[in-house]
């Protein structure tokens, strides 16, 4: 468990220091996988750090304490507009966090590294170190623009988060981008010990990843205008295509994210969180490595005439994300392309040209009916922003075959081209 592994780690003797600087770029231990998959303390450098102890910097500000409450009885939550809802929901706003380090000088270099000198000092750095990774891969892979990461986001650090519609108690083991906020929150862990989430940094980029779509095909809404008009609808299918699709792209970035960690490419991330435990299954479910997956003509079905809280209360839109992100995989793969298609992903995510529309673009189209908004829209935003022939060949094969995307749908100026004929793996739903 990483408690024994941090209680190791704090027991080491140690040479005292000063106060920590916090000039970046700082040296820190962390915890992190390493390439055999255990979780060790290893020696990073953050290089977006502004305050060390209080743990704020461009990518992210921790902050401790808080307590947000989701009630829909609430009378000031009925009465909030989108300027006041996040004040609404933030009962207490918490207060910043203090990360406590001892100095320890580093044999091969003679420079001082910092070591978290308790648990949720290591908790806390891990989290932010992870943040940082996850805004490294979107700006160096995915090529997005450090102006869509203003404003910085909050990281609520072990926050009393209540859903009333679901417990009267705090929920636990999980790690959420909060968009009506604009912020983070870990929550404290209970069943997951293995690799809480924060810790696990393909999470961190997952979440990250919702932080990117929020900015760029919401346009940084806090209560993006296209799903919350939609799903006050029933049916509400476009609202449906939104969050699968802002759930496959966010499984499949972090999937990205984890190329570039020491232990490698993982396409199941989630197996060092949720194995061994009381979710084992989950990673299965949402392993990008099975090239088997079919659409079904009943999830099919669900997405099209289902509201968005029927849809989403047995988590439909991890089943329909889960095949869009399986199918990405194995076009990045099959191509050798994976690093191109996931700049290319994200560039079709905001995009005034007429003739590539982005999906933000695309869903402003039809805000007035939903119906227009089918799985073939997002899908067609993506397919036009893909410039290799090839790598563009084989994402239409996979979303006509595994999201039995009928094929007329992708096919054109900027689309599919005129061989694309699908796959073989999946038999169509609609015969």
């Amino acid at each position: 468990m990483l408690r024994t592994v941090i209680t190791a780690a704090v027991g080491l003797t140690l040479a005292t220091g000063c106060a920590p600087d916090s000039e970046a770029p700082v040296k820190v231990s962390v915890l992190s996988r390493s390439s055999n998959g255990q979780y060790v303390p290893t020696q990073v450098e953050l290089t977006t750090i502004e305050d060390i102890v209080g743990l704020k910097g461009t990518v992210g500000d921790l902050q401790g304490g808080a307590r947000i409450v989701i009630d829909p009885n609430d009378p000031a939550l009925q009465n909030a507009t989108e300027d006041t809802v996040a004040d609404v929901l933030l009962k207490k706003s918490g207060h910043d966090v203090k990360a406590s380090y001892i100095t320890q000088k580093d044999e091969k270099t003679g420079e001082d590294v910092l070591w978290p000198a308790d648990f949720h000092s290591w908790n806390m750095v891990t989290s932010y170190y992870n943040l940082e990774r996850a805004n490294e891969y979107f700006r160096t892979v995915a090529n997005v623009k450090v102006a869509s990461f203003d404003p910085t986001p909050t990281l609520y650090y072990f926050p009393e988060f209540i859903q009333t519609q679901v417990s009267k108690e705090p929920a636990e083991d999980n790690a959420i981008f909060y968009p009506v906020l604009q912020a983070f929150l870990v929550l404290p862990f209970d069943q997951i010990q293995r690799a809480p989430l924060p810790l696990n940094s393909a999470v961190m980029a997952h979440e990250y990843s919702h932080l990117v779509f929020n900015r760029l095909a919401y346009a940084t809404q806090n209560l993006p205008v296209a799903l919350s008009l939609w799903a006050a609808e029933s049916p509400s299918p476009g609202a449906n295509v939104l969050k699968a699709f802002d759930e496959g792209l966010a499984d499949y970035h972090a999937y990205g994210a984890s190329c570039r960690s020491p232990s490698g490419c993982d396409p199941r991330f989630l197996a060092p969180s949720f194995d061994g435990g009381p979710f084992t299954g989950v990673t299965d479910a949402r392993d990008l490595s099975n090239g088997n997956r079919c659409m079904s003509a009943l999830l099919y079905t669900r997405v099209y005439q289902q509201d968005l809280g029927t849809f989403s209360s047995d988590g439909a839109e991890y089943q329909v994300g889960t095949l869009l992100a399986s199918a990405l995989y194995q076009a990045g793969r099959s191509t050798g392309q994976e690093a191109q298609l996931q700049r290319d992903i994200v560039s079709a995510y905001y995009d005034t040209n007429p003739s590539t529309p982005g999906i933000y673009q695309y869903t402003q189209q039809v805000l007035g009916d939903q119906s227009l908004f089918t799985l073939a829209v997002p899908a067609r935003a993506i397919i036009s922003h893909i410039t290799d022939l090839e790598l563009r060949k084989a994402v239409c094969n996979e979303f006509m075959d595994h999201l039995q995307i009928p094929r007329a749908d992708l096919i054109g100026d900027n689309l599919c081209p005129a061989s694309a004929a699908g796959g073989t793996t999946c038999p169509s739903i609609f015969q």
